[in-house]
């Protein structure tokens, strides 16, 4: 007989080493079958990470403040020129302090305003070159509440000229015109500040309390940041009762104008509905010195606190109700909340349709019906958000002015791609 054939060899090694390798992969297959259908149950299991994740610390937003004449911001609120800036005044309350978010923000940018725990989200820089953001400290909240008493007063004619001159000021910048003003920051909390001339500045980020006197091509949450009023009433720094449910005796709080215009009109209606009931303060008031020493009273004592709508649709009780730890009812279609990408309202707060608010009978039953537990739970995490709503100097870590730079910082990467497509398009932008 011959030789083998090459061929017939490797057939017959291949085959002795299928003999060896079975009994090794009937083994490692037996034995490992149960592993690996645990591995595929886990990653079926996996759950995606926490959208409250704390990001990783992002360096401060470097920001330009424009050098303006005091005639701009601290002159209208009396001060010396000369004088450095200056305290807010304790009696300048009210509607001047409600809206005086322009001020915290300046403030925030002097030198020294560092805070005693530092995560500062903003910081001065004196090269225009090196800014991330250009803001512009024009108060024109301030300015529409100084010049005149109404919307027809012949002195608004000073508030006007002010933005006359602001946008002059703005348009001849070459920081300005480099980005058509989309990287500029300019407070118009008030719903009428600025009102003459803001469709000349509407590519800019607007600090606003809502969109309620904005067109769409003005304003939008795109762009622009909703920052929360500065509350009137003091915080609640002491809340800590043994029982806190207990201890707050009325059911239902509010207490504020009934004679509003637009969306404030609920407010009559719902007076209408609720006046008289069993556990119900409503109360006609306008915010002077003794009536928000009276809301402060009610608010603490409170389990829940009502917020309709104003002449727009927010207004400074939901953040008075917030620092106070009173758990806020809104009752408002259109309101747009601060920092809503990072805090989540309908964990401390309840939200009603004005169809639903008008009900007979609806609201005051859904309250009553809400266990003591769930309002506990409430009550807890609204004293763990309420710094987020605190304005003051030196700012603090985590606080209102930190929080709305932050916000100013999120809008920064489509400001800068807008300037970018806009340095090279040859054409008119096809997304409008």
């Amino acid at each position: 007989m011959g030789a083998p054939s090459s061929r017939a060899l490797a057939l017959g090694a291949a085959f002795l080493l299928l003999l060896v390798a079975l009994p090794s992969a009937f083994l490692y297959l037996t034995t490992s079958a149960a592993p690996a259908a645990a591995t595929r149950a886990t990653l079926l299991n996996l759950k995606p990470f926490s959208a409250r994740c704390a990001p990783a610390a992002a360096a401060p937003l470097r920001v330009f403040m424009y050098d303006l004449p005091a005639r701009f911001h601290v002159a209208m609120m009396g001060a010396d020129d000369g004088a450095g800036f200056p305290a807010w005044p304790p009696s300048a309350g009210g509607i001047r302090r409600q809206h005086s978010v322009e001020y915290w923000m300046m403030a925030s940018l002097q030198d020294g305003a560092a805070g005693p725990d530092g995560g500062r989200e903003a910081v001065r820089v004196r090269d225009p070159d090196a800014a991330d953001a250009f803001f512009v400290p024009f108060f024109s909240s301030l300015s529409f509440n100084v010049h005149g008493r109404n919307m027809t007063d012949p002195d608004t004619e000073a508030d006007r000229l002010l933005q006359v001159e602001i946008v002059d000021i703005l348009w001849k910048s070459k920081y300005w015109q480099r980005s058509a003003g989309r990287d500029h920051v300019i407070p118009m909390h008030h719903p009428n500040a600025f009102r003459f001339l803001r469709a000349m500045v509407n590519a800019s980020i607007l600090i606003v309390s809502d969109f309620g006197r904005y067109t769409k091509e003005l304003a939008s949450l795109r762009k622009d940041v909703v920052a929360p009023y500065v509350h009137v009433v003091d915080s609640f720094l002491d809340d800590d009762p043994p029982d806190p449910f207990e201890a707050r005796h009325t059911l239902l709080f509010f207490r504020g104008r009934t004679v509003r215009k637009d969306e404030g009109k609920i407010r009559a209606k719902l007076g209408k509905v609720l006046k008289g009931k069993e556990g119900v303060r409503f109360e006609d008031s306008i915010a002077t010195g003794d009536g928000i020493k009276i809301s402060t009273e009610g608010m603490r004592s409170s389990k829940f606190c009502l917020h309709p709508a104003g002449d727009t649709p927010s207004s400074c009780r939901l953040f008075d109700a917030i620092v106070s730890h009173c758990v806020p009812v809104i009752v408002s279609s259109r309101i747009e909340l601060p920092f809503e990408d990072e805090i989540d309202y309908s964990e401390f707060s309840l939200f009603f349709s004005v169809e639903e608010a008008l009900r007979p009978d609806y609201l005051l039953n859904q309250l009553r019906q809400i266990p003591k537990k769930k309002w506990v739970d409430m009550w807890s995490k609204l004293k763990n958000v309420s710094h987020h709503y605190e304005f003051q100097y030196p700012p603090r870590k985590g606080d209102a002015v930190n929080m709305i730079w932050r916000q100013v910082r999120h809008k920064i990467p489509a400001v800068n791609l807008a300037i970018h497509r806009n340095r090279r398009l040859k054409i008119p932008d096809w997304w409008g």
